[in-house]
């Protein structure tokens, strides 16, 4: 592969509802650049971007693939990502590098949830973008409906270049509304031009009505002129759209078929008239030895410098570092500084990635998407810089996983195996977590939803061959009494030679303070206990606090007074008053009222305004307590609530379901409240069924 400077480079992420057509937009430009002599398709698992057998099985997109494209003289760095929400953070690293997006509309499924979430991203990350509306060869497919709904939506930035022109209930060729030419279509992409059809004229006017709306919004002259009647000339039109695309304020709506190729060639130009190279885009680092900012800029006159913006740990393809560089030229025989782990690693080989094709390449220059194979401290988020300069950028924010699963190992003897292979694919997948709970005694695994947690286990199986199953997590509950008891508690044993002998009086009290799991206190008088004896009684309430005797949960707020006490200076010791004091505790605190404190989550949910009613109704159910709601842009509002963390299992999918995918919630843990009576037996009962099990 040639060489690319910065002003023949374009970095377009893909993005849209998942499987509205992305993968096989890019295997028909592919197809139209001359990558591919026959197109893949999703369905028989052959497609460049969807490489991966979990991916091949499912018939859906999970990684996010790179696929660079020759257009002409210009390298377009294609990132095809997955539309399903479960895999949010492939999208999140993906914008991270993209100079632009494309924003596929399949036109028989018309606006979806995906879409708006797209546009959303590009707002966030100030990306210009142009619609591409697919599956016209569909006979149910509606551009109209489509164009329609999007002026409805985002007004006047929509600008439709396109209208279809259909003959006998099939898609054939399409208007060009910026220059008001009539193409019909000859093979795949190619196209001659043509008369536009009578037919066609009616909607031609509307839509191109549209479009100049959005020409005029985009300067005061132009808006004069609009206003005064007069006709925009061809270069007008133009210039004002190559302008504004690039900031924004115009966005292009194309059209054509994926599975048929058609309309590709128009997208791969708009892309490259439209779009910017990555020197028109800002970026600034921090220099890490003089502490100042580093503004870089995609300048290839200044030091190397690289964000690590994915990894790729395949047990086939190894381990691949995925960057986009910001500054200089990378060589593939230089010595990398990586800025955040203060190591140096030499390059042997440099790579740009087409799926999982790898392309050796002798340099990258500033604004480019390669791949270094092998690097053994470096993962993602990182900055590779030289030494002599060492630069780092900000870290790649992705969205926080709140769905999870407890999973234990099928075979006894996978449990390494099992962590480092959930290493390599959290490595991969930053959205991924695993979190030892040693407290209830179980692993959890975090995700954005449960499809990705059950992707996640399959690639353990098929990658790695090792084996999880997943289950209902414990909810961390904690055990507390509510009144003061005062018990003995007596350890004697006689066995020839020296026996053992411990003696206890412990009050046991609330202690007030739900934080701290006790708090121990001694009140004997005469020298009853020996005081040589107090840490040992104290140790006695530590270890079994770690588990309380209700339903095996971790104890808080507890007060335990030694008061009184009894020994034998033979045949006492530290064990038997330790002893002593673990039958103590367990009479006294089953005697003090005890009671199961549940945990309690501030959650947050963020619906359009329609969706209000539906979400608090259903909090209700989950005995959530709805605080208020804020408003927020984009007709949506923010409900705010206290719900118990246990009802909060499986919202992800519920809320989606509600929702139709576009509702999102966070939440954080607040504080613990005494659980209702039917929750606490109800958690006394599905433990004791545990333990047995477990026995």
């Amino acid at each position: 592969m040639n060489v690319y400077t910065s002003e023949k480079i374009r970095n377009v992420v893909l993005l849209g509802h998942g499987s509205c057509g992305k993968t096989t937009l890019v295997e028909a430009m592919a197809y139209t650049t001359g990558i591919l002599k026959r197109q893949g398709r999703v369905e028989e698992g052959n497609t460049i971007s969807d490489y991966d057998k979990e991916e091949q099985k499912r018939l859906f997109s999970i990684s996010t693939t790179v696929v660079p494209m020759i257009f002409e003289d210009t390298k377009i760095n294609f990132l095809d990502t997955p539309g399903y929400f479960d895999f949010v953070g492939e999208v999140e690293e993906a914008l991270a590098v993209a100079d632009a997006a494309v924003i596929i509309i399949s036109a028989k499924a018309g606006v979806e949830v995906g879409t708006m979430k797209a546009w959303d991203f590009c707002e966030k990350f100030h990306l210009p973008r142009i619609f591409f509306v697919t599956d016209m060869d569909d006979d149910n497919a509606s551009y109209r409906e489509v164009v329609e709904r999007l002026t409805e939506l985002y007004g006047k930035k929509i600008a439709p270049f396109h209208i279809p022109i259909r003959e006998n209930e099939k898609f054939v060729g399409f208007v060009n509304v910026v220059k008001m030419a009539g193409r019909r279509f000859t093979t795949a992409s190619n196209y001659n031009e043509c008369e536009i059809p009578d037919y066609s004229k009616e909607n031609l006017s509307k839509f191109r009505e549209i479009l100049l709306d959005a020409v005029a919004e985009t300067s005061d002259e132009l808006m004069e002129k609009y206003f005064a009647g007069e006709e925009f000339t061809q270069q007008e039109i133009s210039t004002a759209l190559r302008n504004n695309v690039i900031d924004g304020s115009v966005v292009p709506v194309m059209m054509g078929s994926g599975v048929n190729a058609q309309g590709t060639t128009m997208l791969l130009q708009a892309i490259e008239k439209y779009f910017p190279d990555p020197s028109r885009r800002n970026v600034t680092g921090k220099n890490v030895k003089s502490g100042d900012v580093f503004v870089t800029d995609y300048d290839e006159t200044k030091p190397f410098s690289a964000r690590v913006f994915k990894t790729i740990a395949d047990p086939f393809i190894g381990k691949f570092s995925l960057i986009k560089i910001c500054s200089g030229i990378l060589r593939s025989d230089s010595l990398i500084y990586n800025s955040n782990k203060e190591t140096e690693e030499k390059i042997s080989r440099l790579y740009v990635l087409r799926g999982k094709e790898q392309i050796e390449v002798n340099e990258l220059h500033a604004g480019d998407i390669g791949a270094i194979g092998k690097l053994s401290d470096t993962v993602t988020g990182d900055t590779l810089s030289t030494k002599a300069i060492p630069i780092v950028y900000d870290r790649i924010e992705v969205a926080t996983p709140y769905t999870y699963q407890r999973f234990k190992t099928k075979n006894k003897g996978d449990d390494d195996k099992v962590s480092q292979a959930l290493a390599k694919l959290m490595d991969e997948d930053l959205t991924l977590k695993m979190v030892n709970d040693k407290e209830n005694r179980q692993t959890l695994l975090y995700g954005i939803g449960d499809q990705q947690l059950e992707v996640t286990v399959s690639k353990l199986f098929s990658k790695y061959k090792v084996e999880i199953e997943m289950m209902k997590p414990r909810v961390p509950f904690r055990e507390t009494i509510r009144k003061k008891v005062r018990v003995q508690g007596r350890h004697k044993k006689q066995s020839g030679g020296h026996g053992q002998y411990g003696d206890v009086h412990i009050e046991f009290e609330p202690s007030g303070d739900l934080e701290a799991p006790y708090v121990f206190e001694e009140k004997v008088f005469g020298g009853a206990v020996p005081r040589n004896y107090f840490p040992a009684v104290e140790k006695g309430v530590a270890d079994c606090v770690l588990k309380g005797p209700v339903a095996g949960y971790p104890v808080v707020g507890l007060k335990a007074t030694l008061v009184d006490g009894s020994y034998h200076p033979v045949d006492s010791s530290e064990m038997a008053f330790k002893l002593a004091t673990v039958q103590a505790f367990k009479q006294g605190f089953m005697e003090a009222s005890p009671v199961l404190m549940e945990p309690i989550a501030s959650l947050k949910v963020v619906v359009p305004d329609k969706f209000t009613g539906d979400i608090m109704g259903d909090l209700n159910k989950r005995r959530g307590r709805v605080l208020g709601m804020n408003p927020i842009q984009g007709g949506k509002q923010e409900i705010v609530a206290d719900i118990p963390l246990s009802e909060l299992y499986g919202y992800s999918t519920d809320l989606r379901s509600m929702t139709g995918g576009i509702g999102d919630f966070s939440y954080e843990f607040n504080r613990y409240e005494q659980a209702p009576s039917d929750v606490q037996q109800k958690v006394i009962e599905e433990n004791a069924k545990e333990e047995e099990s477990e026995a």
